[in-house]
């Protein structure tokens, strides 16, 4: 059975965006593990970004910070296998699919001796994550329960606004759209920060306020490729889907004035070749603009 309760080295949360102390020197590095949206998309014609969907690793000052539970969760799961037993903070924008699917297949949660924070804000319909990252895992869609997790399972509900302290790296939050609840964080540790916002639905023209304060001067802004209408998704997507889903990027970018923009969450429509047209003009926009891969590593200094 998961251990469920709190323990003297819970993360501390706050909800009035207070500030923690520096440290020393360490390592800021993120490791992007999936980076598609809505379904797994393997295949010849995606093996130059990947196919896997969206999870991102921040490593920062000693600290393991998940982002997303996409199907990239468990290659990163894989690969922690050497390193346990071990301690990680899961954080989940919202519970669409391509964000949870990967949670039951990460092999680390399975094993005694581990301990995963995981976090996330209520659905509009109330339900908590942990009640979400459950329901997934009942029959008949999956054999084996959540229960049987044997890592130690700490869940923490979050509201918009809140701020997580893990030592010397804080983590904030910030709503950024109503339908789906999605979370935007930036990570913070000493000079730096990072942030994480995905599932935006910004239009062009109106960068979020919310979003341009939360990545006010940050080193690293990680930003949706696409536009989130539905009709994005059908038969008549056009173009213009894609193409205002990055330009919606480079504004709040260029207003929050970040030095960095990275965009992921890859529509399954968008194959090789057409990533490498929108990594063209995207950087023809902003020249310290990238576009996602499977396995790219990034370092902040």
């Amino acid at each position: 059975m998961p251990n469920l309760e709190s323990s003297a080295s819970s993360p501390t949360i706050f909800s009035d965006r207070e500030s923690s102390p520096t440290s020393p020197a360490a390592a800021f590095v993120i490791n992007f593990w999936g980076v598609r949206g809505g379904i797994p998309t393997p295949g010849k014609n995606t093996v130059q970004y990947g196919g896997n969907t969206v999870c991102t690793e921040v490593l920062v000052n000693g600290q393991r910070l998940v982002f997303d539970g996409g199907t990239g969760l468990r290659v990163l799961g894989q690969s922690l296998l050497a390193e346990m037993p071990l301690e990680a903070h899961l954080f989940f924008t919202h519970s669409h699919w391509d964000r949870i699917q990967g949670f039951p297949f990460f092999t680390p949660a399975f094993i005694e001796g581990n301990h995963f924070h995981i976090y996330g804000t209520a659905a509009v319909n109330g339900a908590s994550m942990k009640q979400r990252l459950s329901d997934q895992m009942l029959r008949p869609h999956f054999p084996l329960q959540l229960q049987i997790m044997q890592a130690t399972l700490e869940f923490h509900d979050l509201l918009p606004g809140d701020m997580i302290c893990l030592e010397d790296v804080t983590v904030e939050t910030s709503s950024l759209n109503y339908p789906t609840r999605a979370l935007g964080f930036r990570v913070s540790w000493q000079e730096h920060a990072i942030v994480y916002a995905t599932d935006t639905e910004c239009e062009v023209g109106q960068p979020s306020s919310a979003l341009v304060k939360l990545a006010e001067g940050a080193d690293l802004l990680i930003y949706d490729i696409a536009d989130t209408a539905e009709e994005c998704y059908g038969p008549h997507r056009t173009n213009d889907c894609w193409e205002d889903g990055w330009r919606t990027g480079v504004e709040v970018a260029q207003a929050a004035g970040v030095k960095q923009l990275v965009l992921m969450h890859h529509s399954p429509a968008y194959d090789d070749a057409y990533l490498d047209q929108v990594s063209a003009q995207l950087q023809a926009a902003f020249p310290k603009g990238l576009v996602a891969r499977e396995g790219m590593q990034l370092h902040v200094s």
